[in-house]
């Protein structure tokens, strides 16, 4: 099961949408769609935390990561809670918090390999629609515009250049003391972004209604502004 401990406001419900926000990695999704959550006052949900989270535990328990029938049976023992906590909200899987641990690394270079497995894919997929059923929720991913959430009212698929995306990841390493290296992290993120887009279920692609975003020479706020702008064009229709 899976549980959003988070807490909203009523005053900016009325339009009780789902906004699906997808692109490939380090493109700004997760901090871009924290942001405009918070704006509308609405639920935000980290799907890549959830299959990092997959990743981690399947990592922490041995299991292999190919392996789509052994995932399959540790998902049954899978208790999943995002908590809210300041300045960002807590990973609990089975009470333990991996928060930290989910953003490593090795989880980071692993995790294409595990969502890419059918019966992971189809069990987030189906706890990602059981929490975006009442709406009002800000889901950020790489599939929720064409198979989590097709018929959400505003989807947007955000861009970067592979060295923009790379500068960016190297920065928030270097700021969480990682130690890093940007040319390793471009051939990271390009090796990351064929898998995604290459994989059989589900893969990295833009929906045919979604709008299309470059965030590659914009800031977060730029970035967020542009998204609210989308939003509100759609509110008017």
């Amino acid at each position: 099961m899976i549980e959003l401990n988070l807490e909203f406001s009523e005053d900016n419900m009325a339009a009780n949408m789902q906004i699906a926000i997808d692109g490939p990695a380090s493109a700004g999704k997760s901090t871009v769609a924290k942001l405009v959550a918070k704006k509308l006052n609405y639920v935000y949900c980290d799907t890549g935390a959830m299959y990092r989270a997959v990743t981690f535990a399947a990592l922490q328990r041995k299991v292999a990561l190919d392996n789509d029938q052994a995932l399959k049976e540790m998902l049954t023992d899978f208790d999943l809670k995002f908590v809210p906590a300041d300045p960002e909200q807590l990973v609990l899987v089975n009470g333990q918090d991996i928060t930290r641990q989910i953003r490593s690394t090795e989880v980071t270079n692993q995790v294409s390999l595990v969502s890419a497995q059918p019966s992971v894919r189809q069990e987030m997929t189906k706890r990602q629609q059981e929490i975006a059923a009442s709406g009002a929720i800000v889901m950020d991913g790489r599939d929720i515009g064409t198979t989590v959430l097709p018929d959400a009212e505003v989807k947007i698929f955000l861009i970067a250049s592979v060295h923009e995306r790379a500068v960016r990841r190297y920065k928030e390493n270097v700021k969480k003391g990682m130690a890093t290296d940007l040319a390793v992290l471009e051939q990271e993120i390009k090796a990351r972004d064929y898998k995604d887009s290459h994989r059989e279920i589900s893969p990295l692609t833009q929906a045919q209604d979604a709008v299309l975003v470059d965030t590659t020479s914009l800031n977060i706020d730029e970035v967020v502004e542009k998204i609210l702008k989308i939003i509100n064009q759609h509110e008017k229709y």
